[in-house]
């Protein structure tokens, strides 16, 4: 039997010719999605919970490994429908932090300060609450074209031809349904991470994260822990490879980690978005990293993919339910909105504090490591008790930050 969502292009064409495309498809999807990371998967059960027959398309086969520290903030948590059941979750209560190696500094709090999982195990299980919820999943499919009209997004993929009356692009930083919307990426930054057996070291890193503040302008490392390894990256601005490879070579030795077995290593690049690049056009809305969503200073990437595919999920849900009333306009204007009111913000607090940061990473360790606002404030972020755009609202961080920023600013 003909799986009815697969359509042959010849037929495509037919329907074009006939006037069939000024009315509701009855054998396409509401709403596709391309992309099963967390971004593509919350945005599917968004959409499916909101009456959406949906379709998410991705080129892997789950569980997959992905480059990534794993950090959950509380902003994450907060987003996913039911939590984490099947996730091994580890939860840190102590940090500590160093200035380019030197002056190592604890922290300690009663409460949780980040959760940590492997993306693998996380990702898999955010797209089975997806199928859970009645999306439909083709896994090991390639989407090899996207063509959009005025009616329906059309894919081509490996397993053929597909119609939908809207598509949400969630395939990540190196996204297809990116470049045909005409994102424009402002920062981009390169990862490298190492995985390594945490035999040994339980004791020592078990729960407790490690930030240093790099070498590299605007650069940073960070050891986390997790039930089974423990995952080590530095990050910076791209163009310095062989100098962002140096900073992580002598980064596993000062933490005494250049002996540990290595289980895995990679890398990837990061890219925020411009202030006026496109979230989406037409039908089509993008999230997580193919928008370019992410905060600018910290790089964390995770909350700004759930929280923007549930926002696309929800929009495109209610957009498709009376196909020949839709004003897409105005789908746009609300989905810019949204974004713009909670995650622009931050980005925007993201972008003038790692300006700050690349002068004057000293003072940001002095506040975060060695006071006790600095860092009950940065626990209090991580917890998702608040948000950095409101704490860049206080008028001392902005009047530090600008001070900073300015020739001359942040010389020790």
């Amino acid at each position: 039997m003909t799986d009815p969502s697969i359509v042959p292009r010849d037929a495509i064409r037919s329907r074009e010719k006939e006037g069939a495309q000024t009315t509701p498809l009855s054998d396409g999807w509401d709403v596709v999605v391309v992309g099963g990371g967390p971004a593509g998967s919350i945005a599917a059960y968004q959409a499916r919970m909101g009456g959406a027959r949906t379709l998410l398309i991705d080129r892997a086969h789950f569980p997959r490994y992905k480059t990534c520290g794993g950090g959950l903030i509380g902003a994450t948590l907060n987003s996913i429908p039911d939590g984490l059941d099947e996730t091994p979750v580890v939860d840190v209560f102590r940090a500590s932090f160093t200035l380019r190696g030197r002056l190592f500094t604890t922290r300690r709090s009663r409460e949780r300060v980040l959760s940590l999982v492997n993306r693998d195990a996380f990702d898999a299980e955010l797209i089975a609450k997806a199928r859970s919820a009645g999306v439909v999943v083709w896994e090991g499919t390639k989407v090899t074209a996207i063509r959009e009209s005025a009616t329906s997004v059309e894919l081509e993929t490996s397993r053929g031809g597909v119609f939908a009356s809207a598509a949400i692009g969630a395939d990540g930083s190196s996204s297809r349904v990116a470049r045909f919307v005409g994102v424009a990426t402002r920062q981009v930054d390169l990862g490298l991470e190492v995985e390594l057996d945490i035999d040994g070291y339980r004791d020592e890193w078990g729960d407790r994260i490690h930030l240093d503040w790099g070498p590299l302008s605007g650069s940073y490392a960070w050891v986390f822990p997790k039930r089974d390894s423990l995952t080590v990256g530095v990050i910076a601005s791209k163009g310095h490879p062989d100098e962002t490879r140096e900073y992580l070579r002598s980064f596993l030795a000062t933490q005494g980690l250049d002996g540990a077995r290595v289980l895995r290593e990679s890398g990837h690049l990061t890219r925020c978005r411009t202030r006026d690049s496109p979230l989406g056009s037409g039908r089509i809305l993008l999230v997580g990293d193919a928008a370019g969503l992410l905060e600018p200073w910290t790089r964390e990437g995770i909350s700004y993919a759930i929280r923007s595919g549930r926002i696309a999920g929800r929009l495109l849900a209610e957009a498709t339910r009376d196909h020949t009333q839709t004003d897409w306009a105005n789908v746009q204007d609300q989905y810019r909105n949204e974004i713009e009111r909670d995650l622009g913000a931050e980005m925007e607090a993201g972008r003038a504090l790692l300006a700050a940061f690349r002068k004057a990473p000293w003072l940001f360790y002095l506040l975060l490591a060695r006071t006790e606002r600095g860092w009950r404030q940065f626990a209090r972020i991580t917890r998702g008790e608040t948000s950095l755009a409101r704490a860049y609202r206080h008028r001392s961080v902005r009047w530090l930050a600008k001070v900073i920023s300015l020739p001359g600013g942040g010389r020790q």
